[in-house]
């Protein structure tokens, strides 16, 4: 098996505050898209999931996924099914950068951030 690499405590923390705000707007987004895939999304709404999405890419910047991440386009607005598309390439990448940085500590025995002292 791979070893698991070592992250900073504080990048447990924004992952651990990023991921359910990524998951939520996911989810909201593709409700949309069930209901509406081809309408746009308004500034607003691409305003507000860009800001969730700018903190990931900085938290994922050492990340090789860092390269197929794209913000939404607030000149050209995207349609709902495209936004999902998108939010849904950010959220694969947050759960890669977890399977890679979590796992099992034997000084807990158990599961947890592998973190720097």
């Amino acid at each position: 098996m791979a070893k698991k690499g070592i992250i900073t405590k504080q990048d447990s923390k924004d992952f651990d505050m990023l991921y359910p705000i990524l998951t939520s707007v996911f989810n909201e987004t593709k409700e949309l898209s069930k209901k509406k895939q081809d309408d746009a999304l308004n500034v607003l709404k691409v305003k507000m999931i860009n800001k969730i999405l700018i903190k990931v890419k900085e938290l994922l910047k050492d990340d090789p996924s860092i390269i197929f991440l794209d913000l939404l386009n607030e000149e050209n607005i995207p349609t709902n099914s495209d936004a999902v598309f998108i939010i849904a390439q950010f959220k694969s990448a947050m759960d890669q950068f977890k399977n890679k940085h979590y796992g099992w500590d034997d000084g807990i025995f158990g599961n947890t951030w592998l973190t720097e002292n």
